[in-house]
């Protein structure tokens, strides 16, 4: 028998070996007490035969529910619950539910208990009828809004979903408003499958009213305005990202350079990126400034600057750029030995991660912005350094 068991049935043989010493001393008849008793040394007979899960029905079933016991099935219930026995789990609860004499207390926290055996079952619809019902409580308010958030974050029901948070946030006075946004552009993104550009700017413009320094809602702002051709609306949208927050600048730069082709403003756009490279250093903006400097003043000029910019911050994707440049104007032996280089760094840049949680440290290629390690909102952004930006 396991040792986990052991801590399951002893208590649980001695705490019934006093309530027949109990029922012995209260009871008025005889033979119910030997009845009791009987059950009892069956249920040991199991136990030392190695049969625990009878015993613990028998053990389970003896006991009444009262001030002096609840506590011992509620332990039961979680040691069921965690062992994955989830029907055992719902039925202790539930016997507890249906108790009359059962306090109040203990009434909310067998139903939260049970909110949460069915969570680990995987029956959402019971669960969120039980944490419902429990949001009306004193007692288990927050922790059932907790769990009710999480039931519509799994079902991707995104509009209870923030009425849920709405009411969290007043329950506790904790700003939930990060989050709201993120609800908002997970609606704006389910109007945009549906084609209902209306609900999407709704959507979006409400982020945006909750966290004005969404970035996530601008970058679907800016993308909104470029479907309609509205490129200097676009233009406005992805700029905003700057003073969101500027670890995201990676992802508006080629939106930006588009906006500019699209309006025949690309100088205006090297007078853009110089500033916001000055502000903020960043490689994926200069990676695009010089790209522009090549196409309007030619190879020489944009290696000049390339190389500048990496003596100032090392950066593989830096190097990998001012190879590709130098090899237009390298021969022979100097030639294969950029070649080789560029291998190298190639490789570096195919195998490396993108984005990375500040949270969890999981890594990826790929933007999420619900991390799928930690599930934490908007704690994913590109990696800084030598090999990132």
């Amino acid at each position: 028998m396991s040792v986990e068991w052991l801590l399951i049935i002893l208590p649980l043989t001695l705490i019934t070996g006093w309530w027949i010493g109990k029922r012995k001393r209260l009871t008025e008849n005889e033979s119910n007490s030997v009845d009791f008793s009987s059950r009892y040394f069956q249920g040991l007979n199991y136990l030392l035969n190695e049969q625990p899960d009878k015993a613990i029905e028998i053990f389970i079933k003896m006991i009444e529910v009262d001030k002096d016991t609840v506590e011992t099935h509620f332990t039961l219930g979680n040691l069921f619950r965690r062992r994955g026995e989830v029907d055992r789990a719902i039925r202790v609860h539930q016997n507890l539910i249906a108790r009359p004499s059962i306090s109040k207390k203990h009434r909310e926290q067998a139903l939260y208990e049970l909110g949460l055996d069915y969570m680990s079952a995987g029956i959402l619809g019971r669960a969120e009828s039980v944490f419902l019902e429990l949001i009306e409580t004193d007692s288990k308010k927050v922790q059932a809004l907790k769990e009710l958030l999480d039931i519509y974050q799994q079902e991707k029901d995104w509009a209870k979903g923030v009425e849920t948070l709405k009411k969290y946030q007043s329950a506790t006075g904790e700003s939930q408003k990060t989050t709201i946004a993120q609800f908002y552009c997970e609606l704006a993104g389910e109007a945009k499958l549906k084609g209902d550009e209306d609900l999407l700017r709704e959507s979006t413009k409400e982020a945006l009213s909750h966290d004005k320094n969404c970035v996530r809602a601008s970058l679907i702002s800016g993308k909104t305005e470029m479907t309609s051709g509205n490129y200097e609306r676009a233009m406005i949208a992805y700029k905003q990202v700057e003073h969101q927050d500027p670890d995201y600048l990676p992802e508006v730069i080629e939106p930006i350079l588009v906006c500019g082709q699209k309006l025949g403003i690309e100088k205006d756009i090297i007078v853009y990126f110089k500033e916001v490279l000055e502000r903020h250093d960043g490689i994926s903006t200069m990676l695009a400034l010089a790209n522009l400097i090549q196409k309007q003043e030619g190879d020489k000029e944009a290696i000049t600057f390339i190389v500048e910019q990496l003596r100032k911050r090392p950066s593989v994707r830096g190097l990998n750029r001012l190879i590709e440049l130098s090899l237009f104007r390298t021969e022979g032996p100097a030639r294969e030995n950029l070649l080789l280089l560029k291998d190298l760094t190639t490789e570096l840049l195919e195998n490396r991660a993108v984005y990375k949680c500040h949270q969890c440290g999981f890594a990826g290629r790929s933007m999420h912005w619900l991390c799928p390690g930690c599930t934490s909102w908007n704690s994913i952004k590109p990696i800084q350094g030598v090999e990132g930006e």
